[in-house]
């Protein structure tokens, strides 16, 4: 059973730290893009970061750019989410996603292409 788990989230104050995890099991992760999404309250779900097959390639949303950074350790079978400097607007859910890839350098967070989900760890900003 192919399986993504999410974990790391919680309550952090304005201006703290977290770094999410997402581990897989039933497959190997490095044959995967790989990618984070988040959904705040009452909004859609948006692109956060990704990361290519190869590791080489990775792009962020604008509005956490210079705050989070996504890695990959295949070895472990596990994609990251650090992210410092949190804000309030940073609140929601957020997941990651795979989808398998023969392309190494490619990187997108177009939501339809993703075929594995996490069912998502809660982060809240607030003091």
């Amino acid at each position: 059973q192919l399986q993504l788990v999410e974990s790391g989230g919680g309550l952090v104050q304005p201006g703290g730290s977290l770094r999410l995890s997402c581990a897989a099991s039933g497959f190997t992760l490095s044959n995967y893009r790989l990618a984070w999404f988040r959904q705040a309250p009452g909004k859609e779900r948006e692109g956060v970061s990704c990361i290519s097959k190869s590791g080489g390639t990775t792009t962020y949303a604008d509005s956490v750019k210079g705050r989070f950074t996504i890695s990959r350790d295949n070895a472990k079978n596990t994609v990251y989410l650090q992210m410092n400097s949190l804000k309030p607007e940073d609140t929601a859910v957020y997941y990651c996603a795979a989808v398998p890839t023969p392309y190494g350098s490619i990187c997108n967070t177009r939501e339809e292409l993703y075929a594995y989900w996490g069912q998502g760890t809660q982060v809240t900003v607030s003091s």
